[in-house]
């Protein structure tokens, strides 16, 4: 089939002065012509490549054009509504109310790193403790089995030179059977003495393969210990929001991230300085530290009573197990007629809490 293939273009080769016309092997012109057809089919296929490729690069590069051409439109529209004090106000709500949401993230993220890595260092710390642990008695049973080997080799090598010296002893030619039995029984104390050192060895090996082995691999934080931590986050994450629970902050910040565009919802400039100040005192007490943990843990002790997951696996609670209900004891701090009321922080994303948690 390559013969057949390539015979158009050996005779355009022999035309055109690539080949010998003169030449006494004609299968010698037919190999370089059939290399010379493979090299081309290669030399196809690279550039095929090559174009699909070029294809791929100017497809990402008008991607990208797309998305600069996207920014500087909305950095055109930003600049236009900035210039004006009637729409400049709300853009500068808007782009708060987005940072507000950003901090109260970036706070139960601190929050979970911090938690995640003492319990890294505690359960590593007990991971190690408990290889250890079974390194020792692993080792104590190896060295107790060496120690006995070596006895039954050291009873054998004496069992050994007893009959030795017993056999040295009878050189009288009326001693010929007594040397026969001896000599049986010497042939088989040696292969006895054999099987002895042999395990020596091994147990020698045992020993020496245990001092070897390095300590596993630490497996990751347990699942008792990943939705301790994913507890203890959606209760920072309650705390959060009662701290604003007599604010819309949550409300109107929740709002603001879902949206892409600066909206025209928070009134007039003198309102919009207001609610500006108002996100400023709500940042201060998001970020206050004092008794956080505290509150942290009395809402950790009521989600691990309430707390229910789908199978044994699962790191994150079922989002209605841990729903607000009457009785709660964050009940009283929503109190006001300006209050809004207590969220489902996990059913409802807050503080975009699916991002936080572990899995």
């Amino acid at each position: 089939m390559w013969r057949k293939a390539a015979a158009p273009l050996m005779k355009a080769l022999r035309q055109l002065g690539f080949l010998k016309l003169g030449s006494n092997d004609p299968d010698a012109e037919d190999h370089r012509v059939l290399a010379l057809f493979r090299k081309r089919a290669e030399l196809k296929k690279a550039y095929g490549g090559l174009q699909e490729e070029i294809y791929r690069l100017k497809d990402r590069v008008k991607q990208q054009e797309g998305a600069t051409q996207r920014v500087q439109e909305m950095l055109g529209t930003l600049e236009l509504r900035l210039s004006n004090p009637e729409s400049g106000y709300p853009a500068l709500v808007f782009y708060q109310l987005r940072r507000f949401w950003q901090s109260g993230r970036e706070l139960i993220e601190q929050f979970v790193a911090d938690l995640s890595r003492q319990q890294d260092e505690r359960e590593r710390r007990a991971h190690l403790a408990e290889h250890n642990r079974r390194q020792f008695a692993r080792r104590q049973a190896a060295v107790e089995e060496l120690r006995l080997a070596e006895l039954r080799a050291e009873d054998a090598r004496t069992a050994l030179a007893q009959l030795q010296q017993q056999r040295a002893r009878l050189i009288r030619f009326w001693h010929y059977f007594k040397r026969r039995a001896l000599d049986q029984s010497i042939a088989g104390a040696r292969d006895g003495l054999v099987v002895v050192d042999g395990a020596v060895v091994t147990a020698r090996d045992a020993v020496d393969q245990l001092d070897k082995e390095t300590p596993p691999e630490f497996p990751g934080l347990s699942v008792e210990a990943r939705r301790a931590i994913n507890l203890a986050a959606i209760a920072c994450a309650e705390v959060l929001c009662a701290r604003l629970a007599k604010t819309q902050l949550v409300k109107l910040a929740r709002e603001a991230t879902a949206r892409r565009e600066v909206t025209d919802e928070y009134g007039t400039p003198g309102e919009c300085e207001r609610l500006m100040e108002e996100i400023s005192r709500g940042l201060k007490q998001i970020q206050a530290r004092d008794n956080l943990a505290l509150e942290v843990r009395k809402r950790s002790e009521r989600l691990k009573q309430v707390s229910r997951y789908r199978n044994p696996t699962d790191t994150a609670p079922t989002t209605d197990s841990i729903a607000y209900s009457e009785g709660d004891v964050m009940a009283t701090e929503a109190a006001g007629g300006g209050a809004s009321r207590m969220p489902n922080v996990l059913g409802e994303d807050t503080w975009d809490l699916f991002r936080v948690l572990l899995r």
